[in-house]
C-alpha cells in the first residue's frame, strides 16, 4: 500500500520482500474506519476487497457441547462497523490486490529474495540513505527507507540503533491460524467461538476453499513473568515443534478442540506469531520512517490492517504535500497519525480478560453477558466502549491529498 501511494506522489519505489515470492496465505483480517477511507480512494479497491469476503454474516460463541449462547451479526452498515466486519478478508486475498495495484507501475519494482543488511545516514541525517543488501541486490541510495515489516521489524532495529524487541511492549498472548480440510461447523456462515479456561479461545469460520479456518488465542496473566517465553522459544525451533506445543497447550479444551489439534498437524499453511504492541518515541529518524505494525502494532485491537492502509497513505500524503522539504512531511505524517493511533491502539478494560477468560467464574460472566447482550440486540451500543475498531469511518477527517500521479 505504501508503494501504491508513494508512486502517486510522484517518488520511484523499490519494494523489497524477504520471501521468494508473493506471501499469499494468512488468517481473516479486516478494513475498518479509517482504512474504508482510505480503501474508497483508489478505483475499483472496495469492489475488489468486495469480490474476496470471507463467508462470514456473524459469530456465534458457543458451550461446550456446541450450543450456542447467542449470535451476533454484521451490522450490514459499513459505515459503522461492529464485531463482525463488512469487510473481512483473507490476508493472502488483501495482498494479491495490492500487489496488483502496483505490479505494472513503471515507478514501482520489486525485489523478491532479498533483504537490508545494513542502512548508512549521512552525518546530519539530511541526505540519502545508504543501502546495502544480503543477497545481492546491488548497493543503491534512497531519498527515505520506509519500514513496513511487521512488528517485530529488523529494519526498524537498523534504522533506530536499537535491537528488535525495544519498543515492543508484550499483553502476553499468542496466536496461530491455518485451515483443515474438515467442515466442523457444517457448511455455516456464522463463525463459532469457544473458550476454555485458562485463557485458551478457538474459532471456525468458512474456507472460501472448502473447510475451515481456524484461529486459536492464548492469553496468559499478567502476574506471570514473561509468560510467552516457552511459545518463542518454540517458534525458534521448527514448524512442527511450533504446533506440538500449541497442541499440547490446547489439549482437552473440550468441545471440538481435539479434533482441530489433529487436523493442525497436517495443515500446510500454519502460522502464528507473539500479539504485541508497538510504541517509538517517533515514527521516523532522519530518513527513515515507519509504517504499520512495525511502527505502531496495536496488538489485539483488531486495527492493525486500518492502521497500516492509513498510515501509508497519510505518509505519502504529507511528503507530497510538503515537496522539497521531506523532514517537514515526516513531522506532519507523524503529527497526523498521532490521535488515530491513541484511539486504535487503545485495549479496552478487560478486553483481554473479555476474548479470553482465566477462571471459571470470569468464563461464566463473560458467556452471559455476550448472551445478554445478542439477546437484547445492545451490541451496538456496548461495542463502542471496545476501542477505535467500531469508530465511524470518517471519524478522522483524513485530508484529499494532490497526487502528482
Amino acid at each position: 500500500m505504501a508503494a501504491y501511494w508513494l508512486a502517486k506522489a510522484g517518488a520511484r519505489v523499490t519494494v523489497i520482500e524477504r520471501f521468494p515470492s508473493l506471501r499469499t496465505n494468512g488468517q481473516s483480517i479486516d478494513i475498518r474506519t479509517t482504512g474504508v477511507t482510505v480503501m474508497r480512494k483508489i478505483p475499483g479497491m472496495e469492489d475488489a476487497v468486495r469480490s474476496k469476503r470471507t463467508k462470514l454474516d456473524g459469530i456465534s460463541l458457543v458451550r461446550e457441547d456446541g450450543r450456542p449462547y447467542g449470535t451476533i451479526k454484521a451490522t450490514g452498515n459499513p459505515e459503522q462497523q461492529g464485531l463482525v466486519s463488512e469487510y473481512e478478508i483473507l490476508r493472502g486475498d488483501l495482498a494479491r490486490i495490492l500487489f496488483d495495484l502496483t505490479k505494472d507501475n513503471e515507478k514501482v519494482r520489486y525485489v523478491f529474495d532479498e533483504q537490508i543488511a545494513s542502512m548508512q545516514t549521512s552525518e546530519k541525517g539530511d541526505g540519502p540513505v545508504k543501502v546495502e543488501f544480503a543477497n545481492g541486490l546491488k548497493a543503491a541510495e534512497y531519498d527515505v527507507v520506509v519500514a513496513c515489516d511487521g512488528a517485530t521489524s529488523r529494519t526498524r532495529a537498523m534504522g533506530l540503533s536499537c535491537v528488535v524487541r525495544d519498543h515492543i511492549t508484550p499483553v502476553n498472548v499468542w496466536a496461530a491460524y491455518f485451515t483443515i480440510e474438515q467442515d466442523l461447523i457444517n457448511g455455516s456462515t456464522i463463525g463459532q467461538g469457544y473458550s476454555a479456561i485458562p485463557g485458551r479461545f478457538l474459532a471456525l469460520g468458512q474456507d472460501p476453499d472448502g473447510g475451515n479456518t481456524v484461529f486459536l488465542q492464548s492469553v496468559h496473566p499478567d502476574n506471570q513473568q514473561d509468560p510467552t517465553l516457552p511459545f518463542r522459544e518454540a517458534m525458534k525451533q521448527s514448524e512442527e515443534e511450533l504446533k506440538r506445543f500449541v497442541a499440547r497447550r490446547f489439549k482437552g479444551a473440550g468441545w471440538k478442540v481435539d479434533e482441530v489439534m489433529e487436523a493442525m498437524m497436517s495443515s500446510t499453511n500454519f502460522y502464528a506469531n507473539e500479539i504485541v504492541q508497538v510504541h517509538v518515541p517517533s515514527l521516523h529518524q532522519d530518513r527513515f520512517v515507519l509504517v504499520g505494525d512495525a511502527g505502531y502494532a496495536p496488538g489485539p485491537t483488531g486495527t492493525g490492517t486500518t492502521l497500516a492502509l492509513t498510515g501509508a497513505y497519510v505518509l505519502a500524503g504529507e511528503i507530497g504535500k510538503h515537496k522539497g522539504d521531506l523532514p517537514a512531511g515526516l513531522r506532519a505524517y507523524e503529527e497526523r497519525m498521532k490521535p488515530i493511533l491513541g484511539d486504535m491502539q487503545k485495549i479496552p478494560p478487560l478486553g483481554l480478560s473479555f476474548a479470553a477468560p482465566q477462571t471459571a467464574w470470569g468464563l461464566w460472566l463473560r458467556n452471559n453477558l455476550f448472551a445478554f447482550v445478542a439477546w437484547t440486540n445492545l451490541v451496538d451500543y456496548v461495542q463502542r466502549f471496545f476501542g477505535g475498531a467500531f469508530g465511524d469511518v470518517d471519524n478522522y477527517n483524513l485530508p484529499d491529498y494532490d497526487w502528482v500521479a
